[in-house]
C-alpha cells in the first residue's frame, strides 16, 4: 500500500486552525487509498507554541499520528524585534534562518525525523509554507515533496529562504485560483510544475440542527462570525464596523462569536461571546444569521466563508482578501468591501431587499454544490499523489 505523510505544525481535534482542520480533513478522507501518517508536534497553542499533547504515536480517526516536543516557546519580544530585521530591504541569511526558528514551533526532532525516514514514504504533503516543520522539513531528502502552502499576500512570503522552499517542492496543491495567481506570480518556477486547485470541502451536517435561540437564547437579526477571535483575522476592523454601524441605525441586529478569543472584545449587549463551540452548535448559529462577516485581509480559503454559503448563508468579506473576494463573484452569494461606507450599505442591502436576499442564499448553496464536494476533491489529490 502507498505509505504518505502529512508534515503540520498542529493537528488535533482541538486546534483551532483553517489550515490544521484542512490538514485534518485530508488525511482521514485518504485513509481508504493509502497508508496515512501524520508527522507534527506537541503544540496546541500557535502563540505560544507550548507542549501540550503527549509526545510520541497516537491515532486520531484512523490517522496514526507522530508528535514531537516543541524545544522553546515563542520569545515574543525577540520575535517582533527580528520581525522588523527582517522587513528591511538590508538583513542577512542568518537573520532570517533565526527568524524562523522564533517563528516556530521549533522542534529540531522533527526534521531529523525527517532526515532519516522521509524517503520510507512514497510522498510527504507539507502543510502551510510559512512554519518551521515545513520550512525546514522540506529540506531534508523525500521521494516525493507535495507542498500545500496556503499562502497569500503578506510579508514573510518575501523572505528569501521561502524561494527554496517553493523551489523543493515538486507539485502544489492550491486552495483558490487567487492563491495560485499569487504564488506563481511570487515564485515564476513553480507555473511548470504540476499541481492542483481544490480546497476543502464542506458537508452539510446530519440530522436536525437546534435553533441558535433554543442552545444559547439568542434570537435574530444577528450577524455572525465564527474562527479565532484575533486582530490578524480583522477583529478590530469587525468590532468598529459593527458598532460603528449600530451607533448609526440604533436598531436590534447584533453580532454573535464563536471561536477562541485572543484579543478583548467590546462589552456590549448587541455582542454575544460563546466561546469555543461544537460543530453542530456552530452550524446552528450560522444557519439562523442573517450573514456571516470577515474582515481578515489574510485568508487562502476561509472554510467558514463555505460552510455559512453551504447553510444558506450570504457573506460579508475584505475585497482586500483576493480569495474573500473571489468567493463573492464566482458565487454571486456574497458582498465585499473596502471601507466602513461600503460595509454599511451593502449590510443595509441584505437587510431590506429579501427577494435579492433569498436568491444570494440559493447561489450560496449552489456553488459549494458545484465546487466543494469531498468526493471530488479527495480524486483529484489522489490523482496527484499516485502520479
Amino acid at each position: 500500500m502507498i505509505k504518505i505523510a502529512f508534515v503540520c505544525q498542529r493537528y488535533g481535534e482541538e486546534v483551532n486552525g483553517g489550515a490544521e482542520a484542512e490538514c485534518r480533513m485530508y488525511a482521514e478522507r485518504l485513509t481508504p487509498f493509502f497508508d496515512v501518517e501524520v508527522i507534527t508536534t506537541c503544540a496546541l497553542d500557535y502563540v505560544t507554541w507550548a507542549n501540550y499533547y503527549p509526545e510520541g504515536w497516537s491515532e486520531l480517526n484512523g490517522v496514526k499520528i507522530q508528535r514531537f516536543r516543541v524545544k522553546q516557546k515563542r520569545r515574543r519580544r525577540l520575535f517582533a524585534a527580528l520581525s522588523l530585521q527582517v522587513t528591511k530591504e538590508r538583513h542577512s541569511d542568518r537573520t532570517e534562518a533565526v527568524w524562523l526558528r522564533e517563528q516556530g514551533p521549533y522542534s529540531p526532532d522533527l526534521t531529523a525525523y525527517l532526515q532519516r525516514h522521509g524517503t520510507d514514504y512514497d510522498a510527504v504533503l507539507f502543510m502551510t509554507y510559512l512554519y518551521y516543520p515545513t520550512a525546514q522539513g522540506i529540506r531534508e531528502p523525500c521521494r516525493r515533496k507535495i507542498l500545500i502552502p496556503t499562502a497569500h499576500d503578506e510579508w514573510p512570503i518575501y523572505q528569501r529562504q521561502y524561494n527554496r522552499v517553493f523551489e523543493e517542492a515538486d507539485a502544489y496543491v492550491y486552495n483558490t485560483p487567487a492563491e495560485k495567481r499569487f504564488v506563481e506570480k511570487r515564485f515564476p518556477f513553480s507555473a511548470g510544475r504540476p499541481g492542483i486547485t481544490i480546497g476543502a470541502g464542506v458537508t452539510y451536517p446530519g440530522g436536525k440542527l437546534p435553533s441558535a435561540e433554543e442552545r444559547f437564547g439568542i434570537r435574530g437579526p444577528y450577524l455572525c462570525y465564527s474562527g479565532r477571535i484575533d486582530p490578524s483575522k480583522g477583529c478590530e476592523t469587525l468590532f468598529e464596523y459593527f458598532m460603528r454601524y449600530q451607533d448609526r441605525h440604533n436598531n436590534c441586529l447584533k453580532l454573535v462569536l464563536t471561536g477562541k478569543a485572543a484579543m478583548e472584545i467590546p462589552e456590549r449587549p448587541d455582542i454575544h461571546v460563546l466561546g469555543f463551540v461544537s460543530e453542530e452548535e456552530k452550524y446552528a448559529v450560522m444557519k439562523d444569521a442573517t450573514a456571516l462577516v470577515l474582515a481578515s485581509e489574510l485568508e487562502s480559503l476561509s472554510i467558514v466563508v463555505l460552510e455559512s454559503m453551504m447553510m444558506g448563508r450570504p457573506v460579508l468579506v475584505n475585497g482586500k482578501c483576493e480569495v474573500l473576494k473571489d468567493h463573492c463573484t464566482m458565487s454571486n452569494a456574497g458582498f465585499y468591501f473596502y471601507n466602513y461606507e461600503e460595509f454599511e450599505a451593502e449590510l443595509d442591502y441584505l437587510l431590506e431587499h429579501p427577494s435579492a436576499y433569498a436568491q444570494m442564499c440559493e447561489n450560496g448553496k449552489n456553488y459549494i454544490r458545484d465546487r466543494y464536494q469531498w468526493d471530488h476533491i479527495i480524486r483529484q489529490l489522489k490523482g496527484l499523489i499516485d502520479a
